[in-house]
């Protein structure tokens, strides 16, 4: 019985769902490498205009994952824009007091051991949902799994890109460069 559960997993990682979880490890791996060495105050710091911290970065990146992945397997009411979650969104960006880089860390760590499970359990990549109204997407759209993943994907990679420019700007400190 043991055997045949590892030999269906087996089966489920395929060169596609591989492709995917090798992409989306190797952003993950950028943006965590960045966040390397530093203390609560140079996470928490702001070295440009924007709201943006390193410490902010990996808590939206989770925080983004964590949605994403609740809208694979709930549907468009797991990204309904409570009054909390709008909160949570405008804090996303900023490490609140309490919150430690590590703790960050960790929360991000979950989210993806989820996520790449998720990815290697799910009969199906083209499962859909419908997309939750917003001005941004298009009426009646819905995304599949794939869609999703490949959402998550891009954000990761594009915000570990914000990442090594704002440790660079901290520090001098290179990630990708």
């Amino acid at each position: 019985m043991e055997g045949e559960s590892v030999t269906r997993t087996e089966r489920a990682v395929t060169s596609e769902r591989a492709d995917l979880l090798e992409t989306l490890a190797k952003h993950r791996y950028f943006l965590r490498y960045t966040v390397r060495d530093l203390t609560y105050d140079q996470a928490a710091q702001r070295t440009t205009v924007s709201e943006l911290c390193l410490g902010g970065l990996i808590k939206h990146v989770a925080s983004v994952e964590r949605g994403w992945i609740a809208f694979i397997t709930e549907g468009p009411l797991a990204m309904e824009q409570s009054p909390a979650k709008l909160t949570e969104r405008s804090e996303g960006f900023r490490m609140l007091a309490g919150e430690t880089l590590a703790g960050l860390l960790d929360e991000y760590e979950q989210v993806a051991r989820r996520t790449d499970e998720l990815v290697v359990t799910l009969p199906d990549l083209d499962v859909s949902q419908p997309l939750p109204e917003a001005p941004w997407f298009e009426p009646g759209a819905r995304w599949s799994a794939r869609r999703v993943l490949l959402h998550v994907i891009a954000e990761t990679a594009q915000h570990a890109g914000h990442a090594d420019i704002i440790r660079e700007a901290l520090d001098g400190a290179k990630s990708m460069g």
